[in-house]
């Protein structure tokens, strides 16, 4: 496939000015504060599996609005701890499968917790056990435009929401050292993986995989694949909604988080992903406040980035932050 973005050493200087709400730290102050008035009630039941080198927990945990959202947490046997920790968020469609799915950190030695995604995992590739139970103005199908013409009702102020919980849930277990967690994912793993090193300001690390949900105005115009298509086909029946509807995504344009982010930070792009295109990646990365980031990039991959090559330099980077 033919590179269609800009080139290299341009993207490593790509720096768009994306329009802020003059109210997003207060919109995500308030929206955690209500999130906190419901218990966390984080409970983790044991499954038995014939696995014999990790032991793997069933975890509920409350979200955003009380709502329970699920996740495993898969311990190495026999470890008493303190473990540092992995939270890990899952990519668009998908939810937290089944146990044996997630073994890798498990076996570096972390705890890992998999967070489940709201709404998601009927799409044949990883199962969801967490319904969504917040309806919604009319859609297009998928979730990127459920509630977009009010940040209050987005579906991503959920999402995030459920993601900050993850990591409270995550050291709220009795094994894990609650001062080395680190935020993880790819595609829109990624992007929560973002959004959260902006909005939780002591993670041990971030390590947002070709993320998603990155420089909208950009993404929603230069690809017309999906999920970014979903909102450029909302408009298209909803002429003149425009402005309302990038005013929403403003207040979820992981740019922003990234300029929040302190934790050392590990991104990834590929140079011919259609789906994350690189300058939104970059655009993220460039913003990032960090005094420690660094990005690798894949010159001749599409969305599927790095893969397997990517999780060992994750492997050996995490390494250096969590346990070295």
């Amino acid at each position: 496939m033919p590179r269609f973005d800009l080139p290299l050493e341009e993207l490593r200087r790509y720096r768009p000015e994306l329009p802020e709400p003059d109210d997003f730290d207060a919109f995500w102050e308030k929206t955690l504060l209500e999130a906190r008035q419901h218990e966390l009630d984080a409970r983790f039941e044991p499954v038995d599996l014939p696995l014999t080198g990790v032991r793997v927990l069933d975890v509920t945990y409350t979200g955003f609005g009380g709502h329970p959202v699920k996740g495993w947490l898969v311990l190495p046997a026999g470890a008493e701890g303190p473990l540092p920790a992995v939270v890990e968020y899952i990519g668009y469609g998908g939810g937290r499968g089944l146990p044996h799915m997630h073994l890798l950190w498990a076996a570096a030695g972390y705890a890992h917790l998999v967070m489940d995604t709201r709404g998601q995992g009927s799409g044949g590739w990883a199962q969801g056990d967490t319904p969504d139970p917040v309806g919604s103005a009319p859609a297009h199908p998928g979730f990127m435009t459920r509630g977009i013409e009010d940040p209050h009702d987005y579906y991503y102020r959920r999402l995030y929401v459920d993601a900050v919980r993850a990591v409270e849930a995550v050291r709220a277990h009795p094994l894990v050292d609650a001062s080395r967690v680190a935020a993880i994912g790819n595609s829109q793993g990624g992007g929560l993986a973002l959004a959260v090193g902006g909005l939780v300001p002591d993670l041990a690390a971030i390590a947002p995989d070709v993320p998603f949900l990155c420089d909208f105005p950009r993404a929603t115009t230069l690809t017309d694949r999906y999920p970014y298509k979903e909102i450029g086909a909302y408009l298209k029946a909803r002429r003149g909604g425009q402005e309302r509807v990038f005013q929403t995504l403003s207040y979820f344009d992981c740019v922003h988080f990234a300029a929040r982010g302190r934790a050392p930070a590990l991104f990834s792009t590929a140079l011919e992903d259609q789906t994350c295109p690189p300058s939104t990646v970059f655009a993220a990365h460039n913003a990032y406040a960090g005094r420690e980031r660094s990005m690798e990039v894949y010159a001749f991959n599409d969305h599927e980035g790095g893969g397997p090559y990517q999780q060992g330099v994750q492997l050996r980077w995490l390494a250096m932050h969590l346990t070295g």
